[in-house]
């Protein structure tokens, strides 16, 4: 019989963070500033970390032991913020606990591994959700609201572009070995494939890429992305991530969609998006909210409702990790790599 966690409507959610490096303070932050959930500790394999992470966040509970944390009555839930390679083994873990889990992106980093995520918390009856946080931007809200609200007629094109320099600590970190990371397109390339297949509404179905090593030759990622995604209704997309430009503090990001009645474009150097129809041109106002407090709040939905529509489903999740595996292994071949050759025997 699954095991669910009970949660008293009435009472905020209680979720450990698990991981205490640096995005785990964003969703941290996000987590102190909501009414519906509440930090309930923090789990890190070094003692060291784990107990500066809790007295920073004011003395919560913290602990080296995941399966300890998972056991207290009044956690219902995680926030996984640990290397990519140990997502899976993690993640089943919190689904055999019967908690509700919020994953850092990617889910894992092998289709098969997602599916087996995904199909582990169903078996449970709990909630898990990968957090592409992008989704939950003020601008790639903007941009999806416009595309519903008909804004450029079908979408049938995209050009995305996210642009910066080094951001890694040095280079003992995790996040540059291909085997923790699963490689910049499954790390931070997810982020595009993402975004791109959410406004087109379209399903990928192959993926033709090139990386760099941008910043050094001795890189073991390619830390400059091109990605062309082709999609089964007849649209493309266009994918273009760095973290090799200068000056390492570069941040652009550069939005175009094409559609059957017009085009929406959100400048490079700035955040106003414009809307070009054959009635004239508009300006698309983003609306002003923290990503990772709006994503927290979509997750919270989720495990209030399970049958509602979700803003990032486990489908989503699979699918990413599906591009950015492709992506990879385009890359690596020189050719472009179809969704069904790496969704093999995955699929249901």
């Amino acid at each position: 019989m699954a095991r669910h966690s009970v949660i008293d409507g009435t009472a905020p959610l209680g979720v450990v963070i698990v991981g205490a490096g640096f995005i785990a303070d964003h969703h941290g932050a996000a987590l102190r500033a909501s009414s519906r959930a509440r930090l309930a500790g923090i789990v890190d394999v070094d003692a060291g970390r784990a107990s500066a992470a809790a007295t920073a966040a004011g003395g919560v509970p913290w602990t080296t032991d995941l399966a300890a944390a998972l056991a207290r009555p009044d956690v219902g839930a995680a926030i996984v913020c640990t290397p990519n390679v140990t997502h899976e083994p993690i993640a089943l873990q919190i689904a055999a606990a019967g908690k509700h889990l919020l994953m850092e992106k990617p889910l894992t980093i092998t289709a098969p591994s997602a599916r087996a995520v995904v199909d582990a918390f169903d078996a449970a009856g709990t909630v898990v959700m990968a957090a592409h946080t992008h989704r939950f931007y003020d601008y790639a809200r903007a941009v999806d609201d416009a595309i519903a609200g008909g804004a450029v007629g079908r979408p049938v094109f995209a050009r995305l572009a996210l642009l910066g320099g080094w951001i890694w600590p040095d280079w003992r970190a995790w996040v540059l070995d291909p085997a923790k990371s699963g490689g910049h397109a499954l790390h931070n390339g997810v982020h595009l494939l993402d975004l791109v297949s959410w406004w087109l509404r379209d399903e990928p179905v192959s993926v033709y890429a090139r990386g760099r090593a941008q910043t050094a030759a001795e890189l073991r990622i390619h830390d400059y992305l091109e990605m062309h995604v082709e999609y089964a209704r007849g649209a493309d997309a266009v994918c273009e991530m760095s973290r090799g430009h200068r000056p390492s503090t570069l941040d652009r990001r550069d939005v175009l969609i094409a559609g059957t009645e017009g085009v929406l474009q959100l400048p490079a150097d700035g955040w106003g998006s414009t809307v070009v129809t054959e009635s004239g041109t508009s300006l698309l106002h983003p609306q002003a909210a923290n990503g990772f407090a709006v994503q927290l709040d979509a997750w919270l939905d989720a495990i209030a409702d399970p049958r509602a529509e979700r803003a990032m489903t486990p489908a989503d999740a699979v699918r990413a990790v599906a591009l950015g595996v492709a992506t990879e292994l385009s890359i690596e071949r020189g050719e472009p790599v179809t969704l069904d050759e790496v969704m093999e025997g995955v699929r249901r």
